[in-house]
């Protein structure tokens, strides 16, 4: 199949499009520079040089490529991690350059990343598709914003019959839990404490794993939405830990809610206290999807470089 993906250079992007590849598919990659335009010509995909925000340059290049699925992998992440939460013009990205791409597809199969990570804290520590996910303007802050922008983008995508992946946090080469990262040396440095009892449940994705999902939903399954994680959901003080020795560091220290709060804000402190782990399922069962990586603790072990 002829496949275009925007953001075929991001964390996910780079992956997918060798797996797109390997698996006989026919890639064209968006990117936002020639050098990276580069890149992808260099491992056997089209490439196009492309702001996904400009929706009649988004129509033009979806038009030229003639696919049969389009893939939304759009971020704009900072490299160093913020405490705080910054997120770039991501949740301006899943908005309106999702609104740009779900125009442009067409008849095309349509996928799009979100996020796993928003399911209301309450109930069973883990959710499956079907449980309610935050509101935006409860939550407020930055984390509020980039989720009104990515639960449109869900809007749009399932209005148009196509395929939304609910991703876990991202883990290994090119995402923020990875060696070498900033907040690798945060927790080597005991900046990143367990707060709390450390109950907030994660849910992870090493990102080769998250291709290879994303890569069985270009080839397979019914639209809707799907949580796209490893088997094992887990608290923060039991995950954070690992972590912390795969990148060298001590065990974390652990801190009261009342002193995190300040220092990492509202929407941060709950994740770590009180969020809910996600259910893959779905994925499983309806995308035949199996992560190589089915727990963080092989992947912070093996996956992080």
């Amino acid at each position: 199949m002829r496949v275009f993906v925007a953001g075929a250079t991001g964390a996910i992007g780079r992956p997918l499009v060798r797996q797109l590849l390997e698996a006989g598919h026919e890639v064209t990659g968006t990117t936002r520079s020639e050098e990276r335009a580069q890149e992808l010509r260099s491992r056997g995909a089209e490439a196009v040089v492309l702001d996904a925000l400009d929706g009649e340059a988004t129509r033009r290049a979806v038009a030229a490529a003639r696919p049969d699925v389009v893939v939304n992998q759009l971020t704009d992440l900072p490299k160093r991690f913020n405490p705080r939460g910054a997120v770039g013009r991501t949740g301006e990205l899943r908005e309106t350059a999702g609104r740009n791409l779900v125009e442009a597809a067409g008849d095309a199969r349509l996928i799009a990343q979100s996020i796993s990570f928003v399911y209301v804290p309450k109930g069973d520590r883990v959710k499956d598709e079907s449980a309610p996910v935050f509101d935006p303007d409860a939550l407020g802050g930055v984390f509020g914003k980039q989720l009104r922008g990515t639960l449109e983008m869900e809007r749009q995508v399932a209005g148009a019959g196509g395929l939304v992946l609910r991703y876990g946090f991202f883990y290994g080469p090119g995402t923020w839990y990875a060696q070498g990262t900033s907040l690798a040396k945060q927790f080597r440095m005991r900046l990143f404490p367990v707060v709390g009892d450390g109950g907030g449940v994660f849910s992870f994705v090493h990102v080769e794993d998250a291709a290879s999902a994303t890569v069985a939903a270009v080839e397979r399954g019914p639209a809707g939405i799907y949580n796209v994680v490893d088997d094992e959901p887990a608290p923060a003080r039991e995950w954070m830990p690992v972590f912390a020795e795969a990148v060298g560091g001590k065990p974390p220290l652990r801190v009261p809610v009342w002193l995190a709060r300040p220092v990492a804000g509202k929407n941060n402190t709950m994740m770590v206290t009180t969020m809910r782990g996600a259910s893959n399922e779905k994925a499983k069962r309806e995308l035949g999807w199996q992560p190589r990586y089915a727990s963080w603790r092989q992947g912070f072990r093996e996956g992080l470089a």
